[in-house]
């Protein structure tokens, strides 16, 4: 047993040399847990954060600044006040993605019920925020009109007969940033070690160290613990530096639950694509190859696994087929603890999934691994 031990060790310092040697995949596992989440998080947002608006007040009245006062962030940065003359000299320069002109007597118009109307402005060169800004804006105008206007007339006070009552939770300024950052952790996790243990079985074979090691007394199952634990450290160390440093830090997303069990998780997971990366590597004969598949295997898993779109919007074919794969249950497993604060006791299914799926990739690695050595 001692020996057996002692050749997964030292088979394993031999992985982190090679990978140490290795500048390309150094520098991919720096950026990819760095800027990588960072670019994923903050790029294109599907809400509205922080876009520029200047306000044109003619009125200077209180239904205007209740107007301005509601335009504030996350969705928005500071409103800025402007001349008419102003308008579109800041749009044509890219000051401003919305303009709002709140024209004389707006409220007195207003409380005369002869409707006036508002002049709202659109730069519809800032495509991923303009059309869903202008909904937006148009909402927030029809509310605090609205609850103005009831003070001082009779014919809304009736109101509607039900009043929902709505509660945000877990991200109460939906804040898409904090979603991202905590989806792109699981993808990068997952793409840096098959990367990481395909290519490991692919450099054993481009240098041909894989003949010394048919020659040595090791056998097919410490080969592949071996690089199972050394790639999967390497991930491990790099998550934990990542969320503490870039997430937390840099991102500023509150992490609510417990950090150990996200990261005993992620160790069951990393059980589970490490294997999946030494099968590729033992099917592929190139890194151009690898690459090609780790593509086709790696955008359904980011797709179909609920990290981009719910899983009860997609078909329930899709969502049977998605059970077996590892990544569905950590995406709901690190939204349950960092988003929920859920512990043990409610996750334990997710642990156990992802235990029983990486079982079952390891020994179909091992079958192909143990066939490519012979």
């Amino acid at each position: 047993m001692y020996r057996h031990l002692d050749n997964i060790l030292q088979l394993g310092i031999k992985e982190l040399r090679s990978l140490a040697r290795d500048p390309a995949l150094m520098l991919l596992i720096v950026y990819a847990f760095s800027l990588g989440i960072v670019a994923s998080a903050t790029s294109l947002p599907e809400t509205l954060y922080r876009a520029s608006i200047a306000i044109v007040d003619e009125d200077r009245s209180t239904v205007s600044r209740r107007i301005v006062d509601a335009l504030q962030p996350p969705y928005f940065v500071a409103p800025v006040y402007i001349d008419r003359t102003e308008m579109d000299e800041g749009m044509d320069a890219g000051l401003y993605t919305f303009t709002l002109d709140i024209p004389v007597n707006f409220q007195q118009d207003l409380l005369a019920g002869r409707s006036p109307a508002l002049q709202l402005n659109v730069d519809a060169t800032q495509v991923s925020q303009a059309f869903t800004g202008a909904g937006y804006i148009q909402q927030i105008l029809s509310q605090e009109i609205s609850a103005f206007a009831a003070r001082y007339r009779q014919d809304a006070e009736a109101g509607e007969p039900v009043q929902a009552v709505v509660r945000t939770l877990y991200n109460p300024n939906l804040v898409r940033v904090w979603f991202g950052a905590v989806n792109e952790i699981v993808n990068q996790i997952t793409m840096l070690s098959i990367v990481l243990t395909g290519a490991a079985v692919i450099r054993e074979r481009e240098h041909g160290t894989i003949e010394h090691l048919l020659v040595m007394p090791v056998t097919p199952v410490e080969i592949m613990l071996a690089k199972v634990w050394a790639m999967g450290l390497v991930v491990l160390l790099a998550t934990v530096l990542s969320l503490q440093a870039v997430v937390q830090g840099w991102l500023q997303v509150p992490l609510q639950g417990s950090m150990l069990l996200f990261l005993l998780a992620v160790c069951l997971y990393l059980f589970a694509t490490t294997s999946i990366g030494i099968f590729f590597g033992t099917v592929t004969r190139s890194m151009p190859q690898l690459g090609l598949l780790i593509i086709l295997t790696l955008i359904p898993l980011q797709i179909l696994s609920g990290g981009r779109t719910p899983r009860e919007s997609m078909p329930e074919v899709v969502q049977n087929v998605m059970v077996i794969a590892p990544t569905t249950h950590l995406i709901e497993l690190a939204q349950g603890v960092f988003f929920r604060g859920a512990g043990l006791d409610i996750l334990w299914p997710r642990l156990l999934a992802i235990t029983l799926i990486g079982g079952a990739f390891f020994v179909a690695a091992l079958s192909r691994l143990r066939k490519s050595l012979q």
